[in-house]
């Protein structure tokens, strides 16, 4: 039976889909398979709190610790941290609620700046940065697990691999049987990782001594007040995953807004309640000179059983992120072939089960990809993955810029949600994303990997999708 060809009719007329502008090439089909709101507040918090912490919130404060010098000045970056996330939140909140799409910021970069500045973030994200962070999740998880249950049968540093590729595998299919599956399973895995976060203050606080004060009159280190608040934002990073359930939300746009300000909320509260449970039990110099804050913790309050209970606690904390990136992750390469014919197959939305089914498994493919070359290359694949943040930060600072963009060229569009204090709010909020760029570009460049400079690294990620771009629009104009 032949597909059906698609037809688009505005103001009465009926156009063939050659015959398309940029904007609509990206609208969701008017069919049973295209995005329905099927997620509830509840759902979206559970999904971006899972996205935002990860395993680094185990290693983070450690750091924060260490350039900040005192007790005062750490807590207060912390808080920092989520003022600044509160105001990009209010920002997204803006573009999602005037423009919600599955596609998140690539419809916000498409709008703006056109279909090649959103193609190469859309490759970026699809080569790199979503699948490069499941796989490295997978890996922490695989970590954690050979750890607690050793694959013996396995030839020598084949479990963590094995682990890795599995659990890729399994969330995988279960978010290929729908988004309500998904979301559910997030729901829960989010719950245990909230658990384990109040478990660890519940430990300082009843099962520990506090630890000694530091003498009066000792010396205070001098604050590295740039350098910390990198880690903290790196931390708080991932929050702007919303902006891909925006069409799928239920409650419009006060939905998202109450989804986003309530997430950025209780980031905040557990972040500061972690930093608190370690500072209560270690102090400033052992917290700062920890390799493992948690583990130290509950060893602390209940010996090596505690030890294994924060292993547990790391894993689950993969899990919640990986099938989180998992679910927004497949929405930007449905975007993508939403707007480019030679990607149609990508396009594809399974209406009865509520997911991108063809972008899902080949998101599931990639991953999987890049496990094997992690299993390769070892350390060297951290890095690569790590060393493009200047590329997330790029393109995250250019979605900031899209606000202003946006308002200019479309200022009668309804927008049910206005950020306040315009302009002064958004102007931080982009401010701050260039000052990561920044910093970002300035700890690559010192850096090398296989003996070529790091900031080479995200330079050959944009390059090949430019020449993908190139290929693309040539065969479109054939």
């Amino acid at each position: 039976m032949p597909a059906k060809v698609p037809t688009f009719y505005v103001i009465g007329v009926m156009r063939p889909p050659s015959a398309r502008t940029d904007v609509e090439r990206l609208l969701p089909a008017s069919d049973d398979s295209a995005p329905r709101r099927l997620l509830g507040l509840r759902q979206a918090i559970a999904l971006i709190v899972g996205v935002v912490i990860g395993a680094g919130i185990f290693k983070s404060p450690s750091i924060v610790a260490g350039l900040s010098g005192s007790a005062d000045w750490m807590f207060g970056m912390w808080v920092l941290g989520g003022l600044i996330s509160l105001v990009g939140a209010l920002c997204y909140a803006e573009l999602t609620t005037a423009y919600p799409h599955p596609g998140g910021d690539y419809h916000f970069l498409h709008r703006a700046y056109g279909r090649g500045t959103a193609f190469l973030f859309g490759w970026a994200r699809f080569a790199v940065i979503t699948t490069g962070s499941i796989a490295l999740l997978a890996f922490v998880f695989g970590d954690y697990m050979q750890q607690a249950a050793p694959l013996t049968m396995l030839p020598p540093g084949w479990g963590a691999p094995s682990y890795a590729a599995a659990i890729i595998v399994i969330l995988s299919l279960l978010n290929l049987r729908g988004l309500r599956t998904g979301a559910g399973a997030q729901m829960w895995l989010t719950l245990a990782e909230i658990g384990g976060l109040i478990l660890l203050a519940v430990a300082a606080a009843f099962f520990t001594e506090p630890a000694a004060a530091p003498a009066p009159g000792a010396a205070v280190a001098p604050v590295s007040f740039g350098m910390a608040m990198v880690f903290v934002l790196l931390t708080y990073g991932g929050w702007n995953e919303a902006a891909y359930i925006s069409a799928e939300l239920r409650g419009g746009a006060p939905g998202m807004v109450r989804a986003l300000t309530l997430s950025i909320l209780i980031i905040t509260l557990l972040y500061l309640m972690v930093t608190w449970a370690c500072l209560q039990t270690l102090g400033m110099q052992r917290m700062a000179s920890s390799e493992a804050l948690a583990a130290d913790v509950m060893g602390m309050a209940f010996g090596a059983p505690g030890e294994r209970v924060i292993s547990v606690l790391v894993a689950i904390s993969a899990l919640t992120s990986i099938n989180a990136t998992m679910i927004v992750g497949a929405r930007t390469g449905y975007a993508m072939g939403r707007d480019w014919g030679r990607l149609e197959r990508l396009g594809q939305w399974n209406g009865e089960r509520g997911t991108p089914a063809v972008a899902m498994g080949i998101q599931c493919a990639a991953a999987l990809a890049l496990v094997a070359i992690g299993t390769a290359f070892g350390s060297g694949f951290k890095a690569m993955v790590e060393f493009t943040a200047p590329v997330f930060w790029l393109f995250f600072l250019l979605s900031g810029v899209s606000l202003f963009v946006l308002r200019r060229r479309e200022p009668h569009l309804p927008r049910p949600f206005r950020v306040p204090l315009y302009p002064l709010l958004p102007l931080l909020f982009s401010c701050s994303c260039a000052w990561m760029l920044w910093s970002s570009l300035s700890y690559v460049t010192s850096q090398s990997l296989g003996g070529l400079n790091a900031a080479w690294i995200g330079v050959a990620v944009l390059a090949s999708g430019t020449l993908l771009l190139l290929f693309l629009r040539r065969e479109a104009e054939a």
